[in-house]
């Protein structure tokens, strides 16, 4: 009881902060009972991102919007949408709030926008996108909408499954319409991945193919160090498709990307594919993982050799 009632304080001790910092530096609203909006003015250059509240609160360090310390060290202004579950941003509180920011020319001050997010807050960033016309977005993993008649084949997000996606910003896709230019980053072997991504077409939309990096790219990228520079060349129009792969081969230095490749070489049952791929990995870093993969790709190796010495013998 006491831990509970302690974390809730703690909790809204932190909700303060945010109001008392939207005070001094811009603004902080409630939507309804769901969502919060944080703006902090800087520069010229607004930077609006969407992510899932308690995730904030409890996994990152200084407990502030996604980007906080990167888009203010940049001087840059933001507008940091935080949701309290998995809401998908549908809530006419949303709506509203960006319907109001739009007629009251919140982002016309503004030399340039950018809408930014990951899976869920990808979808919000493209749909929430059209209120401001002219913006840049950059979409991590996204959905185009969780409609059951569009993506019927979408059955991972079932808690989502009850909400309103038509309508106000329903439909994802249709919100890049209005938008400047349009990132969209996606590994191709996922497939509902790949099938949302179909879903969005465009002249002002470039696709990056991002193999073996799975659905929590976002995580990777922070870990391999070139999330920023990723984010970086979106927002100043330099990112080009070389420019993204030259980056790409940092991954060989992760050991999170490393290991989960691993798990797919394994997955595919080819011993011989297992043992040269984890002799390659052991010729630049040590990993017990791979070693002891590496062994038993062997032993497998070997009794493939004496069953067939056997045959012919």
């Amino acid at each position: 009881m006491s831990e509970t009632v302690t974390a809730e304080v703690t909790q809204g001790d932190w909700r303060a902060s945010l109001k008392e910092m939207g005070r001094e530096h811009g603004f902080y609203e409630e939507l309804g009972e769901q969502h919060t909006a944080l703006f902090v003015e800087g520069g010229n250059t607004l930077i609006v991102t969407f992510e899932n509240l308690d995730h904030v609160y409890n996994f990152t360090d200084d407990r502030m919007p996604w980007g906080y310390g990167f888009v203010t060290s940049r001087g840059w202004s933001m507008l940091g949408m935080m949701a309290h579950d998995w809401t998908w941003y549908r809530d006419e509180a949303v709506f509203d709030f960006f319907d109001r920011l739009r007629d009251e020319g919140f982002f016309e001050q503004f030399k340039k926008v950018v809408f930014y997010g990951a899976s869920m807050g990808a979808y919000a960033a493209a749909a929430l996108s059209a209120a401001a016309p002219g913006a840049t977005v950059i979409m991590i993993a996204p959905q185009a909408t969780l409609c059951r008649e569009i993506a019927p084949w979408e059955t991972r997000y079932v808690k989502a499954w009850r909400r309103n996606f038509h309508g106000r910003y329903g439909y994802a896709p249709d919100g890049l319409k209005s938008a400047k230019d349009a990132y969209l980053f996606y590994d191709p072997r996922m497939a509902q991945d790949a099938m949302h991504a179909t879903l969005f077409s465009g002249d002002n939309l470039t696709k990056f193919r991002c193999r073996f990096l799975g659905h929590r790219m976002a995580s990777l990228w922070l870990q391999m160090g070139v999330l920023k520079d990723v984010i970086d060349g979106c927002v100043d129009g330099t990112l080009t498709k070389p420019r993204f792969y030259a980056l790409m081969r940092k991954r060989r230095d992760s050991g999170r990307f490393m290991r989960e490749l691993l798990e797919i070489v394994e997955s595919r049952g080819r011993p011989d594919l297992t043992a040269y791929f984890c002799e390659a990995v052991l010729s630049r870093r040590r990993g017990p993982k791979f070693r002891q993969a590496l062994q038993r790709a062997q032993a497998v190796l070997e009794k493939q050799r004496k069953w067939r010495a056997k045959r012919q013998g």
